[in-house]
């Protein structure tokens, strides 16, 4: 099992990462015996299914209060917050009390929040269970979903430790797998080029991955989140590269409707967009047709859906929380490893989407 130390401003914590690591939860509680008032565990439908009796048995978690919530986006809404919220204060929890968030990015970024603001702040542990969570559990950017736009309401709040048990993401069906994945090819793309071109030249197919292999892949995009975080951990300057891809995936994801697209997937498509839009604007020298031909190998789309138009995207993307007076910010590449925060002429945006719409059909 590896150990990484996110270090921050505010915080300093652990990040455990292997099979079985879900033992430490215990060994975490047992040292910080008289820390804890009382625990309560946030977690999805399919998840507590699958894996909350054995949370429980290996962690030694016995009369913890269990929250149980939608899976996916649909966890991410002010209606279950609220009922979240709810039910801290109806089982007691106080502000020495834990919140454990056992599932995927949604409910980490919930449970997140629900921490983050029950009695202004208590202590949360991220246990996570996809290859997706291993962006979202780490640098504590936590929040909920408006209509209006994904993630417009929430706070930053540095977990105590990240556990990441392997054996939890073995069931994953292939979307979620794909969805996961899409974070550490940006995270390549954004910090390290010979790691981007180990994916490309390892990675054939997301279908029954080797475990080492992700292993691997999962700890260096960890390690990579972690040096950035501990450069900015309030998105003041470079944490802000960490949404390449995110301005049109976010924007995909609201127009097409929360959990229509997946968060990778859409990121995937935003990535391939914002490489072109890097051609265009930053002189960025790539091979363009061999990333695509890469993602469509390992079943993403690298087009925009259908459905969706220019304008209304457009329209999204001047919602982002990168905006500044409805200006669109771009995360671009001058090379592999080398991004800035741009902001794009709003005519220059809508030639450049409407080429890359017409390329996709």
């Amino acid at each position: 099992m590896d150990q990484i130390k996110i270090q921050t401003s505010s915080k300093s914590y652990p990040v455990y990462i292997g099979h079985g690591a879900i033992k430490v939860l215990g060994e975490h509680l047992k040292n910080r015996i008289g820390s804890y008032t009382s625990v309560m565990v946030i977690t999805d439908e399919t998840v507590a299914g699958l894996y909350l009796p054995k949370l429980k048995e290996q962690s030694g978690l016995n009369g913890v209060f269990e929250k149980i919530v939608p899976s996916g986006e649909k966890a991410k809404t002010f209606d279950v917050y609220y009922d979240c919220l709810s039910a801290a204060l109806e089982h007691k929890l106080d502000r020495k009390s834990l919140i454990i968030s056992f599932g995927g990015g949604a409910v980490g970024d919930l449970a997140g929040f629900v921490a983050a603001t029950f009695m202004r702040g208590i202590s949360f542990i991220q246990v996570p269970t996809t290859i997706l969570a291993h962006d979202s559990a780490v640098g504590g950017k936590v929040a909920i979903n408006h209509p209006s736009g994904k993630n417009m309401v929430g706070a930053f709040h540095q977990p105590d430790a990240v556990i990441y048990d392997l054996d939890f993401i073995e069931s994953l069906p292939d979307k979620e797998v794909r969805s996961g994945f899409a974070e550490v090819i940006k995270h390549s793309l954004i910090y390290d080029e010979e790691f981007y071109n180990w994916l490309l030249g390892g990675v054939h197919s997301l279908a029954n991955l080797d475990a080492e292999k992700m292993k691997t892949f999962l700890t260096k995009g960890i390690h990579i989140k972690g040096q950035i975080v501990a450069k900015d951990e309030r998105e003041a300057g470079v944490r802000a590269h960490l949404n390449f891809g995110h301005t049109l995936g976010h924007s995909i994801e609201a127009e097409a409707g929360y959990g229509k697209v997946t968060h990778g997937e859409a990121v995937a498509i935003g990535m391939v967009f914002a490489l072109q839009l890097s051609s265009e604007v930053t002189g960025l020298t790539f091979n363009h047709e061999e990333f695509k031909t890469w993602l469509q190998s390992l079943g993403y789309r690298t087009s925009l859906p259908e459905g969706l138009t220019v304008e209304r995207l457009i329209f999204r993307m001047k919602q982002d929380k990168k905006a500044v007076r409805e200006a669109v910010r771009f995360v671009l590449l001058n090379r592999i490893g080398s991004p800035e925060l741009a902001e794009v002429n709003e005519h220059v945006l809508l030639t450049s989407l409407n080429r890359f719409k017409e390329r996709g059909e």
